[in-house]
């Protein structure tokens, strides 16, 4: 089964779905029955559905949402890498098997009772790492905005997004423009235009950051919002929940340092003349130096300090 209408099908329900059940049983369909290829990916955007599910709260739902878009990316490079063996092969090799190298081998094999030679060589190999895909890779031509820096940009904005995403290269290829096109409009050709270019790289690159590629690419995260968010904005939810954890704990510290104040009456206030105090000590200065005493009258609440 490999039809885009009825893909177009499954992702509809897979978007309209929400009980983890449900999911895992659409994906599993999509494991099992559908092979692709980048048309039809493109009229899909299946890719970009599942890819949004590999940092699901559910680890069986991400599990089979990376298990997916890696086959997927193995499937379209297969496709790719025997097209460009059909163009080499000529006439003979006009109407390949589309995405299955090893048909094409099996068959050779059975017709010349021996392995038949490797599929010549292309920009993304059959068995290349999913984590290659570029925009020399995908044969997408070069940008040219008449200044290299820019160009540059792009590319590298093009490679960050397409590094791990199924989406078709026309829609990264208009994604990664916009997103530069965007900064260069608001900061122009000034230092802070390469700096502002390499922090978004370098957080879309981040391998541990799925969610925030596939946001950008399907347009969950439109291009005027990402070239203004701060790194804390565009980081992982893992990153995120650990920024969280550290604050709690730094709150816990903070708090549990108030908490060994003792009460005491060896000091009189100077305010109300109470002697009814609560104190805490602290090493604010050098090792050398006699600790601070920090003093809160209970009856009025005035504080001071002394050494």
């Amino acid at each position: 089964m490999s039809d885009a209408v009825e893909l177009k099908k499954l992702v509809k329900q897979l978007q309209t779905t929400s009980t983890n059940e449900d999911i895992t049983s659409i994906l599993r369909t999509l494991k099992k029955d559908f092979k692709v290829n980048e048309a039809i990916l493109r009229e899909s955007k299946a890719g970009l559905a599942v890819g949004k599910l590999r940092t699901h709260a559910s680890k069986d739902v991400s599990d089979l949402a990376k298990e997916i878009v890696k086959q997927w990316k193995t499937e379209v490079e297969q496709a790719k890498a025997a097209a460009g063996g059909a163009a080499a092969g000529g006439a003979a090799a006009a109407k390949p098997v589309v995405g299955v190298n090893t048909a094409v081998r099996k068959n050779s094999v059975a017709a010349n009772g021996a392995a038949a030679p490797a599929t010549p060589k292309t920009p993304t190999t059959a068995n290349a790492s999913a984590s290659t895909r570029t925009m020399k890779s995908d044969g997408v031509p070069a940008t040219h905005t008449g200044e290299k820096l820019r160009d540059k940009c792009i590319e590298l904005v093009y490679d960050a997004i397409a590094s791990d995403s199924g989406a078709p290269t026309d829609l990264i290829h208009a994604k990664a423009t916009a997103i530069e096109s965007a900064v260069f409009a608001s900061i122009g050709g000034t230092p802070a235009y390469s700096t502002k270019m390499r922090s978004l790289f370098v957080n879309l690159k981040d391998r541990n950051n799925p969610g925030l590629r596939e946001a950008v690419a399907s347009g969950e995260i439109s291009v005027d919002r990402f070239v203004v968010m701060t790194s804390q904005e565009m980081a992982s939810e893992e990153r995120k929940k650990a920024d969280d954890a550290i604050k709690k704990q730094n709150l816990h510290n903070a708090l549990g340092a108030e908490e060994q104040e003792a009460e005491t009456s060896a000091f009189q206030c100077g305010k109300c003349k109470q002697w009814k105090t609560r104190y805490r000590q602290a090493q604010t200065r050098s090792a050398d130096e006699p600790m601070t005493t920090f003093v809160t009258c209970t009856n009025c609440g005035n504080r001071w300090k002394f050494s």
